[in-house]
């Protein structure tokens, strides 16, 4: 329980300055960019050379749908990270498992730069590739519901979507930078030298990049919120199953966090994936327009998401994930249109607009999504909400608008898809309560509220 002073008045743990929640925002920031790194390389990766070198038996556009199939499984073993490092997070705290997941993440990585091809081993190597696969989805499933969760958790109740929507900086950030090195790479090299073994080069660079993170990662004091929970429940003797808790008393908060991310996730692959297969084969121009057009749009969309979580905290989550959610639906048919003037300028300008509608949406999320659940089973909740909509939504995004391309010879279907996963979006939004400036130490909140009385 909460000491009391003379007065009778409730102490509380003071909130973190800015030098400290500033501190903690950089530590998250550059460990889920170098994540984000390691798993959108794959994607670009799969969309540009793997479909040669490990499925070198297939067409073109089949090597490609069998890539893509690879790079969906990461996406099937992200629940379960999600699970085991929401259960770990919420028992023994968010800091071990997020220098856990980095570690695993960067192994994986660098393990693909040095895997044979199938031209080498046969049929070895992409067994090999996606045994990987699976290890980097496992990581990641654990990685995001931690990094926003001890930004969440630091900072102040007033200034949460701004501080929380930091870390998710470093999805476009690590797909700013993993495009570039391949942008970098695509211009000084030839194609043949590329596929030969510059593509290796990225995932190498992994290895640095992780012992950076890792540094940084470990300067991070453990989240005060959890810490404030973790004593009040061993005052009490209490014991909990998080994933039992998460599956009987938030099942509701996770369907709204599962409908939540469809359309955020769909469009958000549909932009920076199957952009590149769409330029490249559907309008047979060099893949360095759509590796320029995705790098110029991640920049805008770093800079632009932590504005999105700041507008969150003055007019509430909901009003601005819906803007987002709404825009997207009508930029579903525009996107193909301006690329299909096939000049690389306006191909620019359409993914750019097209990631600065799916900030509005992601910028708010680990704010909104982090007040949804209770301390005690907060990680395990939204790990699990979050990850288990990345199978329905990013893992078969890009196999899906592949192959709606392919069957219906256009991208008329590709866009009625993202619209649809927009509707889904839509409904869980309006469905859920609006959290802004909601604490998160709920259970001292509960507490106080009890005690105020006797304290007048």
């Amino acid at each position: 329980m909460p000491s009391a002073s003379g007065s009778g008045s409730t102490r509380r743990p003071p909130e973190p300055g800015s030098k400290s929640i500033a501190k903690v925002v950089a530590a998250s920031l550059i460990g889920t960019t170098i994540e984000w790194y390691d798993f959108f390389l794959y994607g670009s990766a799969a969309a540009l050379v793997f479909n040669k070198l490990f499925f070198p038996s297939a067409s073109p556009l089949t090597g490609t749908l069998l890539s893509f199939a690879t790079y969906a499984i990461g996406f099937l073993a992200r629940p379960l990270g999600g699970v085991v490092f929401g259960h770990f997070g919420d028992k023994v705290g968010r800091k071990r498992l997020l220098v856990f997941s980095l570690l695993l993440m960067g192994g994986s990585t660098c393990a693909m730069g040095l895997l044979p091809t199938y031209a080498a081993v046969g049929a070895a190597a992409p067994l090999l590739l996606t045994a990987l696969r699976l290890v980097q989805g496992f990581a990641l499933g654990g990685e995001w519901g931690g990094a926003v969760l001890i930004v969440s958790e630091h900072g102040d109740d007033k200034r949460r979507g701004f501080w929380a929507s930091w870390p998710q900086c470093g999805a476009p950030g690590g797909n700013l930078l993993a495009t570039a090195v391949l942008a970098i790479l695509a211009a000084v090299q030839s194609d043949a030298a590329f596929s030969s073994w510059g593509w290796r080069i990225p995932f190498l660079l992994s290895g640095v990049l992780v012992m950076i993170g890792l540094w940084i990662r470990l300067t991070v004091t453990e989240s005060p919120v959890f810490l404030d929970a973790q004593r009040r429940a061993q005052q009490r003797a209490e014991r909990h199953v998080p994933v039992l808790e998460v599956f009987r008393h938030g099942w509701r908060q996770v369907l709204v966090t599962i409908g939540a991310r469809m359309a955020e996730n769909v469009s958000y692959y549909v932009l920076t994936a199957f952009i590149l297969v769409y330029v490249t084969n559907g309008l047979g121009l060099s893949k360095s327009v759509g590796l320029n057009a995705v790098l110029i749009a991640s920049a805008v969309h770093f800079v632009t998401i932590p504005l999105w979580g700041a507008l969150s905290d003055r007019v509430g989550r909901k009003p601005v994930y819906l803007f987002g959610a709404v825009g997207m639906v009508g930029w579903a048919f525009g996107f193909f249109a301006v690329m299909d003037t096939r000049s690389p300028a306006l191909i620019t300008v359409s993914a750019t607009i097209g990631l600065l509608l799916h900030g509005a949406m992601y910028g708010p999320q680990a704010a909104f999504f982090a007040e949804q659940f209770p301390t005690r089973f907060r990680y395990t909740g939204l790990s699990v909400g979050g990850q288990l909509s990345s199978i329905a939504a990013g893992a078969l995004a890009p196999i899906v608008a592949v192959a709606l391309f392919d069957a219906f010879h256009g991208t008329m279907a590709v866009s009625l898809y993202v619209v649809a996963m927009c509707v889904i979006t839509i409904i869980a939004l309006v469905s859920a309560r609006e959290t802004a400036r909601t604490s998160l130490r709920d259970d001292a909140t509960a507490e106080e509220s009890a005690a105020a009385p006797a304290a007048r």
